[in-house]
């Protein structure tokens, strides 16, 4: 636990119970803050109260708070405040989140009596976080490095170890969690890339890149290392570089190939390339690594062979950590192969952009996709489905998303169960069965890892 400081004898409200709530509270205690804690949720009030936490409706509290911190799954400005939060707002009582907290406690302590200062990666982007930041643990393990793995994936932030003498936190940070954090300082900073998400949460698209941008411009990171595959990250670098050769920005991209005097790393035709001072000094070959197909999760690489090579690591060990890299559940994750036919679960291809990377990966696909719809239709998605044979489309839209596959052929089949089926009977050898959805999960299921799991459980008990 990182007990958090600043706030010993003082009362700290909490709002929202979940994983990251209760934690927070816990750490709050434990750093000498008095923990006033609410969640809409009876359920989640009973459990913080079993706990010992005090817990009491905060809209009449504010006069008592120190602070008031938030879970990231409440709004505190788009679409519109939650009540709590325009109670603070109006009461001048700070708003922060656990990440704010974490970044403020982290250096406290021991920190300054390592011979080696801890240090933390921080990961953000449209697409590719969980890869990258699960990526770059398991390369620092694989080095025998200490590492953590926290935020957005793995642990709370507050829940982890206080880091020993050269260890590393790895945090994927969502922008629902760079937003609103009061402190963001970590010494290397990954943008992975850029494409239209939550956009109803941020009030837009330049709410949402703003939202990205945070980690960056109030954090002021050693080594920032961007995705410059879109105009988000092109403008980010020219932000954050005082002059062309600054390698205090490393450049990253799966599309071309980088040129320039500074520290580039990209990925073209499954190679990765290292270039310093307009020199190649590394490469490694991508093609083989089953736990990283396709051009998206080349730009994952990417991001973490730069993230790690900051550290002083070598690109041999690095390449040696792709190898035994297995892939993240529900990400490209290949659940099994048999008669020739591929089974893929891509679950986490919760939007166009990231089904559309899906979708460049493979060949012969058939494709298992629909849900909840997000804003702006499936118009961008269809310039990437050549490799599709043939589409089976679940979810309560499922009519309506099978009409917007012009071109391909499509069936309605509504649920899992039917999709599954009709793609295995169909299947023949040199295919891949590929769910990548394009769309949300929650018109059937309760999240994303749900419907990865059902598509995987159906899979298997099919295949015996």
């Amino acid at each position: 636990m990182i007990p958090v400081q600043g706030y010993q004898g003082l009362t700290v409200g909490v709002l929202g119970l979940g994983r990251s709530g209760l934690a927070t509270a816990r750490a709050l205690a434990a750093g000498g803050a008095i923990p006033l804690c609410w969640d809409d949720n009876p359920a989640a009030r009973e459990t913080a109260e079993a706990e010992g936490f005090a817990v009491a409706d905060l809209t009449r509290e504010m006069g008592s708070l120190a602070t008031l911190v938030v879970s990231p799954g409440i709004p505190h400005l788009y679409p519109k405040p939650n009540p709590v939060i325009a109670a603070a707002y109006e009461a001048g009582v700070p708003v922060d989140n656990d990440i704010g907290l974490f970044f403020r406690s982290l250096g406290q302590g021991e920190w300054m009596m390592h011979d080696t200062p801890p240090k933390v990666i921080a990961i953000t982007g449209s697409n590719g976080k969980s890869t990258t930041t699960a990526l770059i643990h398991h390369i620092l393990e694989h080095a025998g490095r200490e590492a953590q793995l926290a935020g957005n994936i793995g642990r709370g932030v507050l829940d982890i170890d206080p880091p020993g003498d050269g260890g590393v936190v790895v945090l994927e940070l969502s922008s629902y969690q760079t937003d609103l954090a009061r402190a963001l300082t970590p010494d290397v900073a990954v943008f992975t890339n850029f494409s239209p998400d939550h956009l109803d949460r941020h009030g837009g698209i330049g709410g949402y890149f703003a939202a990205k941008r945070r980690l960056f411009a109030e954090g002021g990171p050693d080594r920032a290392i961007i995705g410059v595959d879109e105009a988000e990250g092109l403008y980010l670098t020219d932000q954050l570089a005082v002059a062309p050769a600054d390698d205090r920005v490393i450049r990253i991209s799966s599309a071309r190939k980088l040129t320039g005097p500074g520290w580039q790393v990209f990925a073209r035709k499954g190679f990765l390339s290292e270039y310093r001072k307009g020199k190649q000094v590394a490469s490694i070959d991508l093609r083989e690594v089953k736990g990283l197909p396709g051009a998206h999760n080349h730009q994952n690489a990417c991001a973490a062979f730069a993230a790690c090579r900051t550290l002083g690591l070598s690109p041999r060990l690095i390449e040696e950590a792709f190898a035994s890299f297995g892939g993240l559940p529900h990400r490209s994750q290949r659940i099994a192969e048999k008669d020739g036919v591929a089974y893929v679960n891509d679950s986490k291809a919760t939007n166009v952009d990231s089904a559309a990377k899906a979708l460049q990966a493979f060949h012969n696909i058939r494709w298992i996709c629909g849900g909840l719809e997000k804003e702006g239709g499936l118009g961008p998605l269809l310039p990437h489905t050549g490799s599709v044979s043939k589409a089976y489309v679940i979810g309560r839209e499922a009519a309506n998303f099978a009409i917007q596959l012009t071109g391909i052929e499509a069936e309605v089949c509504t649920d899992m169960e039917t999709a599954v089926a009709r793609a295995m009977a169909e299947a023949q050898p040199g295919d891949t069965v590929l769910l990548a959805p394009a769309c949300a999960s929650f018109d059937q299921y309760d999240s994303f890892e749900k419907r990865g799991e059902d598509f995987t459980n159906r899979v298997l008990a099919a295949l015996g």
